[in-house]
């Protein structure tokens, strides 16, 4: 077994409590190559914002399992040299498991160096729910691992993970949920979405003067109900992308086909980073920003033939985007 602090990396535990006390919401950005993680740290490292490392379980097989492990610990390598050669302040980082399904899965990823793990079983009966997140919780927490677990529902598409319709978490199940399974936060449903296509056009309406889509707001009745009942307690918000409009056209402009793909409104994911939110997950944001500038790349030289040519500028992209986000969105710049 391999301990997460022999690799450098940190749990969630002290980021939490330092984003439910000073209103911000720490970025979960996911990642499958070295490109994305490059501009995950760069733009964390420059504008001085802790951030945790997501790996899904399709990432994971896609990586292999022992390469995520050393990237982890490269990760903090590179975040080091950084941060001392431009005299920026290091950074904490955590690397976590997404929507983990199974018990076997969260303790590979444990063993293997992650800090942090999800357990989703929102699929489940309640109490199959609790039993699966409270014996994750107790492998995870013998060696002071952090544990993620949901209730409620998120539509869409995310790797392997696939709902057609969103189920609003019930606030009265939170407190016996969190009581009985000892997990370490809480990932709820109240109308995000996972994907590019987070709502049906029938659900939006349409601005006059842009022409853009509007999707329906996020249910903050619901979420002030759960900051009631369990105050304090460390909230996650997954399906959180904004789908950009700049980067929809342009994958549209150069040969791709995204229709109606519609994402939340970034001021509605600052209010929620302003609760008890303290952990918003963004993946599709840097999916499609990726995809866009390795699209237009090709367009204008078709000839190209070198990754570094259009995974360069792609990269680039993405550190604006995350960088957009650390300081405009989550609140997250300036806190490491």
């Amino acid at each position: 077994m391999v301990s997460f602090k022999e690799l450098g990396l940190s749990n969630t535990r002290e980021m939490f409590k330092g984003a439910v006390k000073g209103g911000y919401a720490i970025p979960a950005y996911n990642f499958n190559n070295m490109e994305q993680i490059q501009a995950i740290i760069t733009a964390c490292v420059e504008t001085g914002s802790p951030v945790i490392l997501q790996v899904s379980s399709g990432a994971r097989k896609y990586a292999n399992p022992t390469l995520l492990r050393w990237m982890g610990q490269g990760a903090v390598e590179m975040m080091k040299e950084m941060a001392k050669a431009k005299g920026l302040k290091e950074i904490p980082i955590a690397l976590h498991l997404d929507h983990g399904d199974t018990f076997e899965l969260a303790k590979s990823c444990i063993e293997s160096g992650f800090s942090s793990v999800m357990i989703d079983g929102s699929h489940l009966p309640y109490e199959k729910n609790v039993a699966l997140a409270k014996q994750v919780a107790d492998f995870a927490h013998q060696h002071d691992v952090t544990v993620e677990a949901e209730l409620g529902v998120l539509s869409g598409i995310e790797d392997d993970v696939v709902a057609a319709h969103s189920v609003y978490t019930q606030p009265e199940q939170v407190e016996d949920f969190v009581k009985k399974t000892g997990v370490d936060s809480l990932a709820i449903s109240i109308g995000t979405s996972h994907g590019a296509y987070k709502f049906k056009p029938a659900q939006c309406t349409k601005d006059p003067v842009t022409g853009v889509l509007v999707p329906p707001p996020l249910r903050f009745d619901i979420l002030e109900e759960i900051e009631k009942r369990i105050p304090g307690f460390p909230i996650v918000l997954h399906g959180s992308s904004s789908v950009a409009t700049e980067y929809v056209e342009m994958i549209n402009k150069f040969g791709g086909k995204l229709e109606a793909a519609v994402g939340i409104p970034e001021e509605q994911l600052r209010r929620a980073a302003k609760s008890a939110v303290c952990k918003i997950n963004i993946d599709s944001d840097g999916r499609l920003a990726m995809t866009a500038l390795i699209r237009k790349t090709f367009a204008e030289n078709p000839g190209e033939f070198d990754p570094r040519k259009y995974l360069g500028p792609a990269r680039d992209a993405l550190v604006k985007v995350y960088k957009q986000k650390n300081e405009k969105v989550l609140g997250s710049a300036g806190r490491a």
